[in-house]
């Protein structure tokens, strides 16, 4: 049987069992007039007043966007938002791209998010979470993290954050509150909402928001300067938008969740012996940081000692930055490096994408196809894989007669569970 990974900006065809099971997200099309939804969005907005009605003439108006990382369709939002809002005037906005403690992106890269003509004629702040002068802190939460927040943001008349809603490995779902925090906080504050004992904790996981840890002080920090509006969308495979919430950042978010998890999770009754997977493909792929995503969702799925082939191009490295790279070759297995990064006192930008690949690994053993050469992938604890369908048919193999294999063409985007395990 053929199936279709996506692979960087495009799709990979691999051979695999006749019997595998492959999962796929519920392919919702696109709506067929995304503007008129938007419109019909803002305009009744959740728990909120019309977004036209919040914004005066004379206001200064920041517009958070999600950063390169993820596929936000901040080419068509933003344009949609200013022209909900011409009457302010367009030296009045600031566009504040919510880099969290990603780096920040091109100009390429910012035309590519926003257009040509908005990049031209808009301000446009990349947020730096290292940078504390353009840093306020607000407080500290109840879980003891110390808030740091954008001025850029703070300083704004009208807050409005923009984004997409897909499940995500440990805050429960991506949008929201997201946006901001970590999307435009101090790395303090990040370092902090991505501990080990956050991260750890079971209740951190896919597609949960009530009792998440890290969701709760998202949301507990975003309330010290909350956004004004928000504009959430859901997409598809090809970044079509199948639907739009607008309105109160947390009312608004929590009615998009529950359509998301309807249509992005799947049950399965039994773990499998071996789960291919992606991470959706670009942008999503472009590094392997981003793609411990895609082996966190198959590793619900997998049994224990099982074996998780991973498909990510991968085409801006580990990245270089951060010390992601640096964690991984701190020690030579994941159970000896969850050791060290769970020790009381350690602390290193970047372990909690380390943390949550050794955690993968402690159940699986992983296999990598991308553009990575053999030497970086296995400098990253991973086990290179040329071919996949190689890689496959000896693990296939290995397992022996009734090896179970499932796949997930689009990775994240779709979470299984298997059906006694609470999502």
């Amino acid at each position: 049987m053929q199936v279709s990974l996506a692979y960087g900006r495009g799709r990979m065809m691999i051979n695999v069992p006749d019997d595998a099971v492959v999962i796929t997200p519920q392919e919702l099309p696109g709506l067929a007039d995304e503007h008129a939804a938007f419109e019909a969005a803002v305009r009744s907005p959740i728990q909120a007043t019309p977004l036209r009605e919040q914004v005066a003439a004379d206001a200064r108006v920041a517009i958070v966007i999600a950063d390169i990382t993820r596929p936000s369709p901040s080419e068509r939002l933003v344009p949609w938002i200013m022209q909900e809002l011409a009457h302010v005037p367009r030296e009045n906005f600031v566009i504040i791209n919510g880099t969290g403690s990603h780096r920040a992106n091109t100009q390429a890269e910012l035309v590519q998010m926003l257009g040509a003509e908005v990049v031209e004629t808009v301000r446009i702040v990349n947020h730096n979470a290292f940078d504390d002068g353009t840093l306020t802190h607000l407080g500290r939460t109840s879980y003891g993290g110390e808030i740091w927040v954008n001025n850029e943001y703070l300083q704004a008349d009208v807050r409005i954050v923009t984004g997409f809603i897909e499940p995500h490995f440990f805050a429960g779902f991506s949008g929201g509150p997201k946006g901001i925090i970590p999307g435009v906080a101090g790395i303090k504050t990040i370092m902090h909402l991505h501990n080990a004992q956050m991260i750890g904790d079971e209740r951190s996981t896919w597609a949960r928001l009530e009792g998440n840890p890290v969701q709760g002080e998202i949301r507990e920090a975003v309330a010290m300067a909350p956004p004004h509006f928000i504009v959430n969308v859901a997409v598809n495979s090809r970044r079509e938008i199948t639907a739009v919430w607008a309105g109160h950042y947390i009312a608004a978010h929590e009615v998009g969740c529950r359509f998301v998890a309807q249509h992005a999770t799947c049950p399965v009754e039994a773990v499998f012996d071996v789960v291919v997977t992606t991470n959706s493909g670009y942008p999503l792929d472009q590094n392997l940081y981003q793609a411990v995503k895609g082996m966190s969702a198959a590793a619900r799925i997998v049994k224990p000692g099982g074996a998780i082939i991973a498909a990510a191009e991968c085409s801006d490295g580990l990245p270089s930055h951060g010390n992601y790279k640096d964690l991984l070759q701190m020690r030579e297995s994941a159970q000896a490096l969850l050791e060290m990064i769970e020790a009381p006192g350690f602390e290193m930008y970047d372990q909690w994408q380390a943390q949550s690949q050794a955690l993968v690994q402690r159940k699986a053993q992983v296999y990598l196809h991308s553009s990575l050469d053999a030497e970086t992938v296995r400098q990253a604890m991973l086990e290179p894989a040329p071919d996949i369908e190689t890689t496959l048919a000896e693990l296939v193999e290995r397992y022996g007669p009734g090896a179970r294999v499932a796949v997930l063409p689009e990775g994240p985007q779709t979470v299984p569970y298997v059906t006694e395990a609470v999502v």
